[in-house]
Parts: structure tokens; C-alpha cells; sequence
């Protein structure tokens, strides 16, 4: 040798030795922070879409009790008519429904080509209440009014 060589004595090591395992703890821990808040907002929109497809059956729950509802080939003037729950979607889902007559309004004679005279006939209002439950306590009320045209009668509803 040259004698140009560098020769480091124990007491003269840089006082940087560790820095790197800092730096790459606190770059670890910035990561960890960020990876756990990334998995909690994926777990709160996952509960978030959960919920949005609750409603949307429950929603469609009450739609179909309103088509049950209609469906039937008479409606009572007299009493409302209450359906049990009707358990829909292998039992997630469920439907109830209640229709009464509210009011009663005379048809025009002008309304039938029949010439049935006045007051002959009647148009009856009715009232279907729906209501769909779903899980997670999806709840979806729909209210959906109709008319029936009949005979007329001094009762009404």
C-alpha cells in the first residue's frame, strides 16, 4: 500500500449509525396507519352497501304486497281488510298490507254509454297501505290509492 488508505478507529464511526433503522420504523408505522384505515373504510362501505340492499328489498317487499293486494277479486266497502305478514325471499324479506274503502264519489251519467240514470253508479275509493320489512331493520311504507266503479248505493264506504 501507498500508505493512502483510510483507517477508521473505533471512536471515530459517524454518528449516524441507526438512522436508517428509524427512518424505515417510522416509513413502517406510516404504512401500518395507513393500511388499517384502508380496511376499516372498506368494512364501513361493505356495511354501507348491506344496508342499501336492505332497503331495496324492503322497498320491493312493499311494492309486491301492493300487487297482492290488488290482485284480489273484491274489495270490502264495509271493513278494511288487514293481510298477515307474507313472508317473501325465503323469509328475509315480508309484506303487509291493510285496504279500506275512504270515499265514495257519484259518477257523471255522461260517464256511461249504458244511460244508467242518475246516481246509478258509483266510484269507491280505496286505500292500500303496504308495508316491507327487510333485514337489518329495513322498513319501506307505500300507500297506493284506486278506484272501483259499481252500483250505487246510499251506504258508501
Amino acid at each position: 500500500m501507498n500508505g493512502r488508505g483510510i483507517t477508521i478507529a473505533n471512536g471515530d464511526l459517524p454518528r449516524q449509525c441507526g438512522a436508517a433503522l428509524v427512518v424505515c420504523l417510522v416509513l413502517m408505522l406510516a404504512l401500518t396507519v395507513l393500511g388499517v384505515s384502508a380496511m376499516n373504510m372498506a368494512v364501513l362501505e361493505l356495511a354501507m352497501a348491506n344496508s342499501v340492499e336492505s332497503q331495496q328489498g324492503a322497498f320491493q317487499a312493499a311494492e309486491t304486497g301492493i300487487e297482492i293486494a290488488l290482485a284480489q277479486p273484491s274489495f270490502s266497502t264495509a271493513v278494511p281488510q288487514n293481510s298477515p305478514a307474507t313472508p317473501l325471499d325465503d323469509g328475509r324479506y315480508s309484506t303487509r298490507t291493510a285496504t279500506e274503502c275512504v270515499t265514495t264519489t257519484a259518477v257523471p251519467d255522461t260517464a256511461f254509454s249504458m244511460g244508467a240514470g242518475a246516481g246509478a253508479m258509483q266510484a269507491f275509493h280505496f286505500d292500500i297501505v303496504s308495508v316491507g320489512t327487510g333485514p337489518r331493520g329495513a322498513v319501506s311504507t307505500h300507500k297506493q290509492s284506486f278506484y272501483v266503479v259499481g252500483p250505487g248505493s246510499s251506504g258508501g264506504c
